[in-house]
């Protein structure tokens, strides 16, 4: 828990020191009688050595619960919390930044329960999946030879799987200065002796030659990837055979034909 204040002191209260002098602005408190998101935004310099810009960009702010507290400088224990909520959009300059609060409202827009879909909704190696991740056929730590690009290296160790085996499936970094990340797989090629991997997103801190990393077995919620590449059918949770939007217009030409 990290806290800020416009005043010119540190405040605290509830074992938190509020840094004063971090450039914080925040703008005025909006509500409203409907059950819209109610937003407001937090603007600042990057003056704090809490918040850096590389952590923006690498997302660890993203939804951060906040608290916003009236606070009596002089005697803390005089306080009301005025709005609790989420951080939304962070938009940044070279040394600005303008994070948007976001009320409590905006849970009220989560989709909640299954979704009746062709495509599984469930997430690869969840309970409901029941794939082991941590398998030898679907799991290989890899060490990076050479870089393409900004989201593409050639990894060695990868040579016992078949092209396309770790495409859309994630990548977690275990050395270098993306230890303890994870990021999502584009593309798993072979191009002659070198296994080309490409990240679905550059990262934030460029990965260096030697960063060892596992990767782990992607999947593309079809049925039919479910059953052969994961033995996995009985556990789907899609509906692969609901009808398209096309199956009237099929219906139509059917009976027309029959005329």
């Amino acid at each position: 828990m990290f806290g800020f204040t416009d005043h010119d002191r540190p405040l605290t209260f509830d074992d938190t020191t509020f840094e004063p002098e971090s450039g914080f602005t925040a703008s005025e408190i909006r509500s409203g009688s409907d059950l819209s998101v109610d937003a407001q935004e937090a603007e600042g310099v990057l003056t704090s050595t809490t918040i850096t810009e590389t952590d923006i960009l690498d997302g660890r702010w993203d939804n951060a619960t906040v608290e916003i507290w009236r606070v009596n400088w002089s005697g803390t224990t005089s306080r009301a919390l005025m709005r609790r909520g989420a951080i939304g959009q962070v938009r940044r300059g070279r040394l600005h930044f303008v994070a948007e609060m976001r009320s409590l409202a905006h849970v009220l827009g989560q989709t909640i329960g299954r979704t009746f879909q062709a495509s599984c909704d469930a997430a690869l190696g969840d309970t409901r999946c029941g794939v082991d991740l941590n398998a030898a056929t679907f799991k290989a730590s890899g060490t990076v030879v050479s870089l393409s690009g900004d989201r593409g290296f050639a990894v060695s160790g990868l040579s016992g799987f078949a092209e396309g085996w770790f495409a859309l499936g994630t990548l977690h970094w275990l050395t270098g200065a993306n230890t303890g990340r994870k990021t999502e797989v584009l593309s798993h090629v072979i191009v002659g002796a070198d296994v080309i991997i490409k990240l679905l997103e550059a990262p934030v801190r460029p990965p260096e030659v030697g960063n060892i990393c596992n990767i782990f077995a992607g999947c593309d919620k079809r049925f039919e990837t479910c059953q052969a590449k994961f033995a996995n059918a009985a556990n789907f949770r899609g509906f692969p055979h609901i009808p398209g939007q096309d199956v009237n217009r099929r219906a139509k030409l059917t009976h027309l034909g029959g005329l």
